[in-house]
């Protein structure tokens, strides 16, 4: 890692998993082959299809490999905070979300790895950003992603093209950093919209690049029209509190700049 990533550390890659028996094996050891000296943390949600297990044997045959075994399905959020807690306390010193289904591609790993080198404290692989894209998706699916990235930019004044993408990587201070608030989505998809948001607001500096998103070919995707609903209510709600703070904070100055005038 010191060679070809100077002064990155130890860089640990959390998959979060529930009923992904078919493509936790593959993923693995296309992230091990891609970057061959990251540590890897299966947080299995206490799958019933065996995931745990498979994961369990992967981790025996592999010191790289780690699994975080929860209670059950409690939401990504969950999944992700808890696993994040258990990397800071083992002292990574980058940590990555990647998707266990295919959908992220491990050989794009060293992407983002490199623009943390560059200077970034956050990393999106973004499917919006010129050379990204997507693969297999219908094209209702793709409008409905590419809106809701829209839709939080503009309600939040985010200049951040694929503010909901799932693979990103921190630098562990920043990390720990953003998640000290608490504001952070613990039941599912709107953890990466708060992560982002969270990192932005505390002036962290992001960078996207681009990554080829492909469609699962295995397994049943998670994402379901009572994900979106709720994206859309909590953003909503995010955008008001944010822009009511603006209009208020103008609204003070100019009444100070009025009682200078008037002094």
């Amino acid at each position: 890692m010191a060679d070809e990533y100077p002064g990155l550390g130890k860089v640990l890659v959390i998959i979060p998993t529930y009923n992904e028996v078919e493509n936790i094996e593959p993923i693995v050891r296309r992230l091990r082959t891609s970057v061959p000296e990251t540590h890897i943390l299966v947080a299995d949600d206490n799958s019933p299809d065996g995931t745990g297990r498979l994961a369990d044997d992967l981790a025996a045959a592999d010191d790289h490999v780690h699994v975080n075994h929860r209670r059950g399905k409690e939401g990504l959020g969950a999944a992700y905070l808890d696993s994040f807690e258990w990397a800071l306390e083992q002292g990574y010193d980058v940590v990555v979300e990647h998707d266990a289904d295919g959908s992220h591609q491990p050989e794009q790993l060293p992407r983002l790895l490199k623009a943390l080198v560059e200077g970034a404290d956050m990393v999106k692989g973004s499917r919006w950003v010129p050379g990204g894209s997507i693969v297999n998706w219908p094209k209702s699916r793709e409008f409905l992603s590419r809106g809701g990235s829209l839709y939080i930019q503009l309600m939040l004044g985010m200049p951040i093209k694929d503010v909901t993408g799932g693979l990103n990587a921190f630098k562990a201070p920043v990390l720990r950093d953003i998640i000290s608030g608490g504001a952070i989505d613990r039941q599912g998809y709107g953890i990466q919209r708060d992560l982002t948001w969270q990192a932005y607001q505390k002036g962290y500096r992001i960078v996207e690049v681009p990554i080829d998103f492909i469609e699962r070919e295995r397994g049943d995707s998670k994402m379901g029209s009572h994900v979106v609903k709720e994206a859309i209510k909590s953003t909503t709600l995010m955008g008001l509190r944010h822009r009511g703070g603006q209009v208020k904070r103008f609204f003070n100055r100019l009444r100070g700049r009025r009682e200078l005038d008037a002094g």
